[in-house]
């Protein structure tokens, strides 16, 4: 479904060190917004008996009905730059994206 790179996990688990998570994971959606048509969204939430639960390299991603066939194979990482750090969706359902790079159309 979703793989998580071990850079990116260690980076949730920093995260999640330092806020309080406690009974939460990390929930990645798609909502519909910005110049192609959908945007990434990540927060940490509680699941619900609707989301699907999935575990890599140790940390469990929460993904809602509507975000999973449009995620299904994607690959999530964390990438430190000259530019700045984020994660970074390496989503092979992306057909295109926009200019910015803020938003992607399947």
């Amino acid at each position: 479904m979703i793989t998580v790179t071990q850079n990116a996990a260690e980076h949730i688990k920093k995260i999640q060190g330092n806020m309080k998570t406690e009974g939460k994971f990390l929930r990645v959606s798609v909502m519909d917004g910005g110049c192609s048509g959908n945007q990434y969204k990540i927060d940490f939430d509680v699941d619900s008996e609707n989301d699907t639960k999935i575990s890599s390299n140790g940390v469990t991603i929460i993904l809602d009905k509507h975000s999973l066939p449009l995620v299904k194979g994607m690959e999530l990482d964390y990438v430190e730059t000259l530019e700045g750090s984020s994660f970074a969706f390496n989503n092979p359902n992306s057909t295109g994206q926009c200019g910015c790079g803020q938003s992607f159309s399947v």
